[in-house]
């Protein structure tokens, strides 16, 4: 579709949802992209700074003594384990559509399209996607955030076979 029809379509959309909304009626969904998502699990590194908290608490309150315990030393402390707590409650993901596929790395949203894509390879417990542009391969393990690397192999491999990209399938 071109772009003013596009905008027209969700002009019209809008005026049709801003209707359904005062009859008590769902509104309609015009323009979104629908996502097949897989979703992981962080864990290292939020349980190796809850535990790094924990052992600064546990040997500062060793040696130190009550006077000389701050409100800093607390916050510190505080700080690291909810900084731990906070990377493990926002889970990673992989979200494959129509012609791209979207991932966060470094607390970003990250975007790779069809044509930028070099190579997919499925080996057991990881999936890794060569992009054809600089930058890193991205890689999901099911060691290190826990995500279901059989179904976003699967998935993968449909979405390699719709826009012939090289595909590498490697078993034990």
């Amino acid at each position: 579709m071109s772009r003013s029809w596009e905008r027209k379509v969700r002009k019209n959309s809008s005026v049709l949802n801003k209707k359904l909304q005062k009859h008590g009626k769902p509104a309609i969904q015009v323009g979104q992209e629908q996502y097949d998502e897989y979703r992981g699990r962080n864990f290292i590194l939020p349980s190796v700074l809850i535990i790094l908290a924990l052992m600064y608490a546990v040997i500062g309150s060793m040696f130190w003594s009550k006077e000389q315990s701050t409100l800093m030393y607390w916050v510190t402390v505080i700080a690291y384990i909810g900084l731990g707590v906070v990377l493990f409650a926002k889970r990673p993901f992989l979200k494959v559509g129509r012609d791209n596929i979207m991932t966060t790395k470094w607390n970003r949203v990250r975007v790779l399209y069809a044509k930028d894509i070099k190579k997919i390879t499925i080996q057991p417990g990881y999936v890794v996607i060569e992009q054809s542009k600089r930058g890193a391969n991205w890689v999901f393990s099911r060691v290190m955030n826990r995500y279901d690397t059989e179904l976003m192999g699967a998935r993968l491999t449909k979405f390699a076979n719709q826009h012939q990209i090289e595909l590498e399938q490697l078993s034990k």
